[in-house]
């Protein structure tokens, strides 16, 4: 599992052992992967010890609900990314793909550093240029680029959103993170914004209170459950345009989460909305310091597109010999 610099009173469940089994598309085996087979990635950073990591299994075509999960798990990562055929019409024939998100114990409708990185196998293998993946969440554009040697991709969201939290269900966030209300950052009220995948904006007043992480594992991930939550989203902010971040992930059997694209593109909605960052905006998130896994999210936020971008590099795990 990836590392966790986070301490919790309860631990995740333990990992399953997977079953693949499919059959081998034309695309995939002319790249030389077999069907099933896990490549290991990390998003938002070019040191494989950076960022985080993230499955990808480039032919997922004939694993059902139950392999995928399965192989999710016992892979460890917060996320696998599991790409089959796209709908008709969708793009470019080979790049375009349906991708399905599973964490180690359940499928999540959007995960945006498995993107990335699947993003950046893709390239790897075809080259840079314009990709689009059909989501449980809807239709994700990413764009792939090639700078100073390395790839680099950027995804856009789907349209998002911002909607109050309730103050019971804050309170009692922070009962479970174990933090005083007067730790928080009345500048920046929480809420909960969603870009993909629902995130509830907590902001720490100061970066100690962010380092120090420390939370009831099952009472958050109970809440998390009832609100649908994806991760609770920790900003502390460092200037107008800069932010560190944490993301406690129980309901997907994680302690916390070194880099979060989904998350990073809700904050930026949610940054927008409150009128946090101008209309026009590009915002640097630093994420996974904490965990010993530094990456850097750049959010990109458009006055004519009500979407939100974010982008980072990647770098392919090497195999353990």
């Amino acid at each position: 599992m990836s590392p966790h610099s986070a301490s919790a009173s309860a631990s995740p469940p333990p990992s399953a052992s997977p079953s693949p089994s499919a059959s081998v598309s034309a695309s995939v085996s002319a790249s030389g992967e077999t069907p099933g087979e896990v490549l290991r990635y990390t998003a938002f950073s070019t040191d494989p010890e950076g960022g985080n990591p993230a499955g990808v299994v480039l032919d997922a075509a004939g694993l059902g609900d139950d392999a995928m999960l399965a192989i999710a798990a016992e892979l460890g990562y917060s996320e696998t990314a599991f790409l089959t055929a796209p709908p008709r019409g969708l793009g470019e024939p080979g790049r375009a793909f349906t991708v399905r998100y599973f964490s180690p114990k359940a499928e999540v409708p959007f995960c945006g550093h498995a993107t990335i990185a699947t993003a950046v196998a893709l390239a790897e293998r075809t080259g840079p240029g314009d990709l689009v993946f059909e989501t449980r969440a809807g239709t994700v554009p990413v764009t792939v680029t090639e700078q100073d040697g390395a790839l680099r991709a950027t995804l856009t969201s789907v349209e998002p959103y911002v909607t109050e939290a309730g103050t019971q269900d804050v309170r009692e966030a922070l009962a479970a993170l174990r933090w005083p209300a007067t730790d928080l950052d009345p500048a920046l009220p929480s809420r909960i914004a969603f870009a993909g995948a629902r995130h509830l904006v907590l902001a720490a007043a100061t970066r100690a209170r962010l380092a120090d992480l420390s939370y009831d594992f099952d009472r958050l991930e109970r809440l998390m459950t009832r609100l649908d939550l994806t991760t609770i989203q920790l900003v502390w902010r460092e200037s107008a345009t800069v932010f560190h971040v944490r993301d406690p992930f129980p309901v997907g059997g994680v302690v916390e989460d070194p880099a979060t694209g989904a998350a990073a593109a809700a904050f930026g909605a949610y940054a927008r909305e409150l009128g946090v960052v101008p209309g026009e905006s590009v915002l640097t998130l630093h994420q996974g310091a904490d965990m010993g896994r530094p990456g850097v999210l750049t959010v990109e936020l458009r006055p004519d597109d009500p979407r939100v971008r974010v982008g980072g590099a990647g770098a392919r795990i090497p195999e353990r010999s």
